[in-house]
């Protein structure tokens, strides 16, 4: 997949501050495409190359036949008090593509809530001029503003919960495939059946929603990290409070660890045993310097590219099951590609359902096709889902 060129790279200089900014068009499908736009100080133009190519595929994982894939990242703190400014002037120099068919969204440090305000003062639109003349868009259009509202299970807007809960049916499906395999317990109810534990490396919108599901599901998380630490407990942290008590910018609240939950430096979270480990922040976190140390027979994607090249050739020797990136993590696009140009409208149960079909879908036909090849699943799901033409 790297030796694919992208179609388009826009770069763009900040003027007040040193942050820089890129917009990458992978391709685009019947003039538009669209993707999130992350903010962190290590973001980089190769990175940012990475994720549009990522999107196109995932695009294509999702079923969609309208939109082809993109990326915008601002080396910036998105911590920092400039950082809405900063999105600010960045969106405002993409304009004119903004107007011809470069859709942006939200993703790592970065609110969609805030992308819309901003693009609503500039008075830009979601989609090209020639969708507006089509009805059926604009009424999904209002739809998807309208879903942008709802919430799920109490805990998270339906946008903040789509892509978390699209890895948690992979991780639960792939899961049960796997116990399958193995002549354990499998179907409904694997999780809980079998005690599988869960290690989750990330508390924003993804980490987050994709804990509490599998928890829900009944699954152990037996260990979180965020920016600053990792908790961690052989019997199962209490996700839901933790979930109640996240501080903002996806940082867990000590206030809600157990006397019984240990604290650790969040550079141990592949020190954790557990059967299923989801990266589900940055990018490259597991790298050719620390690959050797993950433990579990799974890992499942939260993240966009959250394993370095060096660190694929390790897993790989490994013998772990990969659901990667574009499988795992579609959630928002297709809650967005559904809701816009399809037939998913009514409500937050809808979406979710949607997602849910589609998730399990791919993971069970990757698993079976990478076993049927003979081979690594991330070199099985480049060639699944590679990008028509």
């Amino acid at each position: 997949m790297d030796n694919e060129k992208p179609h388009l790279v826009l770069e763009w200089n900040d003027d007040v501050t040193d942050a820089t900014g890129w917009v990458v068009v992978h391709r685009f499908v019947q003039g538009y495409a669209s993707g999130g736009t992350r903010m962190h100080p290590a973001v980089t133009r190769r990175e940012v190359e990475r994720l549009a190519k990522v999107m196109a595929y995932k695009y294509e994982a999702g079923g969609s036949v309208t939109t082809g894939g993109c990326k915008a990242g601002i080396a910036y703190d998105y911590k920092a008090p400039e950082a809405k400014a900063v999105l600010g002037r960045f969106l405002r120099a993409m304009g004119p593509y903004l107007q011809n068919g470069v859709s942006l969204g939200g993703d790592l440090g970065v609110a969609f809530e805030d992308v819309l305000a901003i693009m609503e003062e500039l008075q830009v639109d979601l989609i090209t001029p020639r969708m507006k003349e089509n009805p059926h868009v604009m009424e999904g259009l209002q739809a998807y503003r309208r879903l942008l509202a709802e919430t799920v299970d109490g805990k998270f807007l339906l946008n903040d919960a789509v892509t978390g809960y699209g890895t948690a049916y992979c991780a639960d499906e792939g899961w049960r495939i796997l116990q399958k395999r193995a002549n354990k317990k499998g179907g409904a109810g694997a999780g809980a059946e079998t005690g599988a534990r869960v290690v989750v490396q990330g508390f924003g919108c993804v980490g987050a929603s994709c804990a509490f599901l599998l928890h829900k599901l009944g699954y152990r998380v037996v260990g979180i990290a965020d920016a600053n630490l990792l908790v961690e407990n052989p019997v199962g942290l209490d996700v839901p409070a933790l979930v109640q008590g996240r501080q903002k910018h996806g940082e867990l609240a000590p206030g809600s660890f157990r006397p019984e939950d240990r604290v650790r430096s969040n550079s141990e979270w592949l020190e954790v045993e557990c059967d299923i480990l989801i990266p589900a922040a940055l990018e490259n976190v597991i790298h050719g310097g620390n690959a050797h140390r993950v433990k579990g027979e799974l890992m499942v994607e939260g993240a966009n590219i959250p394993v370095s090249p060096e660190g694929d050739t390790v897993l790989k020797k490994k013998g772990v099951h990969v659901v990667n990136d574009f499988v795992a993590n579609l959630g928002a696009i297709r809650f967005y590609d559904a809701a816009i140009f399809g037939h998913v409208r009514s409500g937050a149960a809808e979406v979710l359902a949607d997602i849910e079909t589609l998730c399990r879908s791919n993971t069970s036909r990757l698993l079976v096709e990478a076993e049927r090849q003979g081979l690594y699943e991330r070199e099985a799901a480049e060639r699944l889902f590679r990008p028509r033409q």
